[in-house]
């Protein structure tokens, strides 16, 4: 009795029925719940008179209740059979399919030339590369220019501001050229001291080099002060211009001049792609932006240099017009910067010393070609790893000695008298004789 009562509990709880052996009346002890998820049950109030609907798991096969109690109607399966294949599915239970969402319109906002605006198709914004973005859409839109065209416009004024830091570099481009063999004769005795091993030479050099540099207001570093200002432009520019021609602005299909009439895509003809290169290769070799690539002691820059417009060549095929139109025209603007200051007059407005033509014999480090000078240089590294490597014998050599036991250099110890033998005696007694 009290097991039937304890397994009714737990199958009326499952089914959200809390103390429902109180509420049941006598005459629902006949009522029997096969394997179907839905019956009807006399469930009795305190008046007896209420009905409800019960939902119970699928997993009960019968359960039969009679007036003594419950039990589990395994013993009527069989005649019960039919009915448990027979499911009664309340359709009234099913939730309405949901509704389908709705998606979001987006809206393209149209500026004053009847373009959408870059801030509708995701370009623009506050970041650098968001600025060169919002600088192109000002040139194109507000002063009515066409794409290659404001692109154009926008290099030159990028390149106007950085023009104070191209007048810098040229100055000390003129002072290294024109101090060129006393520097020299510095590096040459402070090579040669390393090479022989002697540290304090070679400080002391190196302490020479660094007042005579300091005196006459050089410092190497100057020359690289255009390119590392003209890194992050760059990539900005080159972010910036790929995003507008992936996105793409539609009016760029049109922007373009000659033969690049669609900046969106790469040239078809490849002839931006050799313009941009051969610039390239003219800014270095006449010394653009004041990196003096003809010095002395930059000959091996010059000539790594020298094959960077062939190795970039086959990339930029594959760029958009946009951007081989951008580095094309900062590359004219340079070789624009360089014959401009070349004129002696404006050399002189800007306070740029005159260029001194130092004839290579007169040069203390005479030139060498690539091949000697590469030779030579692995010479100087084999050296300099060679006294290194003595140095630090010596160190460990030094360690032990200090450390270790004595080693015996002498034949008798000096801290000791020496002991007199016959010979000594009879060799001396001459000496004495012929004294006396």
């Amino acid at each position: 009795m009290l097991s039937t009562k304890v397994h009714y509990l737990r199958y009326a709880r499952t089914a959200n029925l809390v103390n429902l052996h109180n509420w049941f009346a006598p005459e629902t002890a006949t009522t029997t719940i096969n394997t179907t998820q839905v019956r009807n049950y006399n469930v009795a109030s305190r008046t007896n008179k209420t009905k409800s609907q019960l939902l119970l798991p699928s997993s009960i096969n019968a359960l039969t209740l009679f007036p003594g109690g419950m039990r589990f109607a395994s013993a009527d399966a069989g005649s019960n059979v039919d009915d448990a294949s027979k499911t009664v599915v309340d359709l009234s239970t099913i939730p309405e399919a949901p509704a389908a969402p709705i998606e979001d319109v987006v809206t393209q906002v149209l500026n004053a030339a009847g373009e959408p605006t870059f801030a509708s198709i995701g370009l623009g914004g506050w970041s650098p590369v968001g600025i060169v973005q919002n600088c192109m859409e000002y040139l194109h839109v507000g002063c009515d220019l066409p794409w290659w065209g404001a692109i154009a416009i926008g290099t030159a004024v990028v390149r106007t501001i950085i023009f104070p830091l191209v007048i810098m570099a040229q100055r000390n481009a003129a002072k290294l050229n024109n101090y060129m063999p006393q520097m020299q004769v510095l590096q040459m005795k402070m090579t040669e001291a390393r090479q022989s091993g002697n540290a304090i030479d070679s400080a002391r050099y190196a302490q020479e080099m660094m007042l005579f540099m300091r005196e006459k207001q050089i410092n190497p570093l100057k020359n690289m002060i255009v390119p590392l200002a003209q890194a992050p432009l760059f990539i900005s520019f080159f972010m910036g211009l790929r995003a507008m021609a992936n996105t793409p602005v539609e009016s760029m299909r049109e922007g373009g001049l000659f033969w690049f009439t669609d900046l969106t895509v790469a040239d078809p003809l490849f002839l931006l792609p050799l313009i941009t290169s051969a610039t390239l290769y003219l800014t270095i070799e006449i010394g653009t932006d004041s990196a003096r690539l003809s010095a002395q002691n930059m000959q091996v820059m010059k000539y790594v240099l020298r094959a960077l417009p062939i190795a970039i060549f086959p990339f930029t095929m594959n760029f958009p017009a946009a951007i081989l139109t951008y580095w094309a025209c900062s590359n004219f603007i340079s070789l624009g910067q360089v014959a401009i200051l070349r004129i002696p007059a404006v050399r002189d407005y800007f306070k740029i010393d005159r260029m001194v033509i130092h004839k290579p014999d007169n040069l203390p480090i005479k030139k060498k070609g690539f091949v000697k000078g590469m030779k030579e240089s692995w010479e100087n590294m084999k050296i300099t790893k060679e006294i290194e490597e003595r140095q630090r014998l010596d160190e460990i050599r030094f360690a032990k000695a200090g450390k270790g036991p004595l080693v015996k250099t002498f034949k008798y110890d000096p801290t000791k008298p020496q002991p007199s033998s016959g010979n000594t005696s009879t060799s001396a007694s001459p000496v004495h004789a012929k004294k006396s």
